[in-house]
């Protein structure tokens, strides 16, 4: 069984699962409310943050134009331009010791392609969770539903994996932010 967190809980991972190393980070999504002309393309960002809370360089940004990160730790699995179908929309894989020791946090979050152009914001979004799923026995470790609690917001922190004394945790954190994908990149120090 699952953990199922809830917005700003932390769960252990590797403590409690002892050997974890390969994760499966799956988030999917729906739409509604939306009867506008566009897509709707949504797509998840990765940033390898060090201790400052910021990325040591653009290189640990990893998303559809970086899909792997020179380490060989975080991988994107592809952009699904729909959102369409059931289960994951899009998966990240992590390598938990392949992450270079200067990485503190892995911050994972979504953005709404051309937001802003096609009108469209996190209000138009239901059913978004975040999974992990220990890739060696395909088991499902946590799942957080993110809720409805966005409005104008175009991107939103999911959460993010993080050490604390040698073991890796994950904190759900569920935080928007308006300005699209520019404005996470510019929160955790990503060139625009």
């Amino acid at each position: 069984m699952p953990v199922n967190l809830s917005k700003g809980q932390k769960v252990d991972l590797t403590k409690t699962n002892p050997g974890l190393n390969k994760l499966h980070v799956g988030l999917g999504w729906d739409t509604n409310r939306y009867d506008g002309a566009s897509d709707f393309d949504l797509d998840v960002v990765t940033f390898m943050l060090a201790g400052n809370g910021k990325v040591a360089s653009d290189a640990d940004f990893v998303f559809y134009g970086n899909k792997l990160h020179s380490s060989g730790s975080v991988e994107s699995m592809g952009d699904n331009l729909t959102g369409v179908g059931d289960g994951d929309d899009e998966v990240i894989k992590v390598v938990l010791n392949k992450v270079p020791a200067s990485v503190e946090r892995i911050t994972f979050a979504v953005s709404i392609y051309d937001a802003d152009a096609r009108r469209q914001n996190f209000g138009q979004v239901e059913n978004a969770f975040i999974r992990i799923v220990n890739e060696d026995t395909n088991q499902e470790i946590l799942h957080y539903d993110l809720g409805e609690d966005f409005s104008i917001e175009t991107s939103v922190v999911v959460g993010e994996l993080y050490r604390h004394n040698g073991e890796w945790k994950f904190n759900a954190i569920g935080s928007g932010f308006q300005g699209g994908l520019a404005a996470l990149c510019v929160n955790y120090g990503v060139n625009v």
